[in-house]
């Protein structure tokens, strides 16, 4: 018997005899000895105590590389981005694999005909991206006339977006377009880049009767790619498939928008690209109009030889399935278009991409065919060893010389682009903002398989928008300024019962604080934060749930010390303002009720805005 079964035993004796009414007193010396060996073994069990290891606690796996900024969305399956920038936020636009990726039960080939929807994103510092939901294009377009067939609605790829303001309401109008399979293009028109979107047509805005189109049978009337020019003027390519190994497929195609942007005003015309296959965006750089496209697999040596002396250009024949691009001054003739060069490495698959400038910086706006999270899941065991050709979003930097309209050859990497700012905690941030995460989902993020209720406010007020986490789950942003007075307070914004941890790093030695919660609604709960721990620029944040299922959260943000409290975001220039619950129930005014609420307003401008606040009692 070990020394520590002894005492055991021999101090439940000495318990038993010292307090034990019914015993007769020990010798003195007796009840020494074994008072000094109870102090002994209390002693030992402490110290025991303290060197046993706290529970382990694994983080939900994560399947983002740590430190990369490439994809955008670390589990968010999305593809054929298109991109905006509008009041500061640059937002991105794509293909929803993972709709088709849920529909194959995560595994299998994807064959693209279960994406029925559009992807949002956003950010301000192109490393943290907030997810805004999707697009249901099918429930949009439901109304779209059957007759003629092809005429009518069945998927949404490759979407194409713009923006402009109205020159007679003064509104600012989003515009975006898609490809309903090969049979032609789509439009939907809101008034803010995250909706509530509409379909201003009841039918494909450009199909196979389109003047300058493509007739049925021959190429594809597809990928569209928009522009608004200088002038304000609105311009659509599209086009690409049946290539036949031709160096000049004739297979591309431009066209002048009406003034509603809802259609063609006149007939397409040929764009001469070379070597065409998808994938069309346009862009004007320094007034002129720059063609961007996916060069097809075939390659004749000879051929390019000949074409490169009859246009008098110098660039090398291109890759496969490269980005390539023309510019004009004139999109209309044909001939004024010019070969410039290849500026996009080709990738395993299709390719396709956006080329857009932001904050006075050029990007390269691309998709992986799961190269970085795809295989990493499969590797993790998260995802059958099937599954294939489910993309993401990824983003580099591009180098323009808007001068010449000259695009320079642009390096993929996994690394990404640099945080262009830190992150403002003090500010209210949505859950869903993030640079990675492990375990995370969304409360019907696809806004189609489940019949939730969605208030008329758009996407800012739905239900899809919180995060659903359970214990071990995370969520990252990366470079947050505190600042030098630092964070005193956090406010959580959620519902659910459980325990989460605001940390410094992914592992629980890096714990700042610690903020237990139990709501059955959206509640705000807020805990302290010790001074000092939170001050300066941290080049990670986490927010890890330790314990608790089925926990929703929607909204966080920090209080700076020597701040009041957290105050509510104020616009100038209001005309009107209102207030709803996240239900989208009409609250007679902010004051009186405690915690988020949906605050709308006009502008003086005429336009509507929404946005999620704390509202206080106060």
């Amino acid at each position: 018997m070990s020394t520590v079964d002894t005492s055991e035993k021999l101090c439940v004796t000495s318990s038993r005899r010292v307090y034990g009414h019914f015993f007769l007193p020990l010798q003195l010396e007796t009840i020494n000895l074994l008072t000094n060996m109870y102090k002994k073994l209390l002693l030992s069990v402490a110290v025991m105590t303290a060197c046993l290891p706290m529970k382990a606690q694994t983080p939900a796996a994560g399947y983002k590389e740590s430190g990369n900024n490439n994809p955008i969305s670390a589990n968010v399956f999305c593809a054929d981005p298109t991109a905006l920038e509008y009041n500061g936020r640059l937002y991105v636009y794509g293909s929803n694999d993972h709709q088709e990726f849920l529909a194959n039960g995560k595994k299998g080939d994807n064959t693209y005909g279960n994406i029925k929807s559009i992807v949002v994103f956003s950010t301000d510092d192109m490393v943290n991206w907030t997810f805004h939901g999707t697009i249901d294009t099918k429930k949009i377009c439901s109304g779209w006339v059957k007759n003629p067939w092809y005429q009518s609605y069945g998927v949404s790829w490759a979407p194409s977006v713009t923006w402009r303001t109205n020159s007679r309401t003064h509104k600012d109008e989003f515009f975006l377009y898609f490809c309903n399979s090969s049979h032609g293009v789509g439009v939907l028109k809101a008034y803010s880049p995250v909706g509530p979107w509409m379909s201003p047509l009841d039918k494909l805005m450009i199909h196979y009767d389109s003047p300058g189109a493509f007739p049925m049978g021959t190429s594809a009337n597809f990928d569209p790619g928009v522009v608004v020019d200088e002038n304000g003027t609105g311009w659509i390519a599209f086009g690409g498939l049946n290539d036949n190994g031709a160096l000049l497929p004739d297979n591309a195609r431009i066209a002048k928008l009406n003034s509603t942007m809802t259609g063609l005003d006149g007939a397409a015309v040929r764009i001469p690209a070379p070597y065409h296959f998808e994938a069309n965006e346009l862009n004007v750089i320094n007034g002129k109009f720059a063609f961007t496209y996916c060069s097809h697999w075939s390659r004749n040596q000879a051929d390019w030889n000949t074409y490169k002396l009859e246009h008098n250009i110098s660039s090398a024949m291109p890759g496969g399935g490269t980005m390539c691009y023309m510019v004009s001054d004139t999109p209309m003739d044909p001939d004024s278009w010019v070969y410039r060069d290849y500026y996009g490495p080709g990738v395993a698959g299709n390719n396709h991409s956006h080329l857009q400038k932001f904050q006075g910086k050029y990007y390269h706006i691309y998709h992986d065919h799961g190269s970085i999270l795809l295989d990493a899941m499969k590797k993790g065991g998260a995802v059958d060893a099937s599954a294939g050709d489910y993309r993401s979003i990824c983003v580099n930097k591009a180098t323009v010389n808007e001068a010449t309209a000259t695009i320079s050859p642009v390096t993929l990497s996994h690394a990404g682009v640099t945080q262009i700012k830190n992150l403002d905690p003090y500010a209210l941030q949505q859950a869903e903002t993030m640079a990675s995460c492990g375990g995370v989902d969304y409360e019907d993020f696809t806004n189609i398989t489940k019949k939730t209720q969605v208030s008329t406010l758009g996407n800012e007020a739905s239900e899809n928008l919180q995060v659903k986490m359970k214990a071990d789950s995370w969520i990252n942003v990366r470079k947050v300024g505190f600042g030098t007075n630092g964070a005193t307070k956090f406010t959580l914004y959620a519902k659910g019962t459980g325990k989460m941890d605001i940390r410094t790093g992914l592992s629980r030695r890096n714990t700042v604080a610690s903020i237990e919660f139990s709501s059955t609604d959206l509640q705000e709960h807020t805990v302290a934060i010790p001074e000092g721990k939170l001050q300066g620029v941290k080049n990670n944040l986490y927010l890890v749930v330790t314990e608790g299922d089925d926990v929703y959260v929607d909204a966080w943000q920090f209080t700076e010390k020597g701040a009041t409290g957290i105050s509510n975001i104020t616009a100038s220039g209001r005309l009107s303002q209102q207030c709803y619950d996240l239900s989208g129930r009409k609250l007679t005014s902010a004051g009186g009720h405690r915690g988020l609420v949906i605050e709308q307003y006009i502008d003086e401008d005429g336009v509507k805005h929404s946005r999620k606040v704390f509202a206080s009692k106060e």
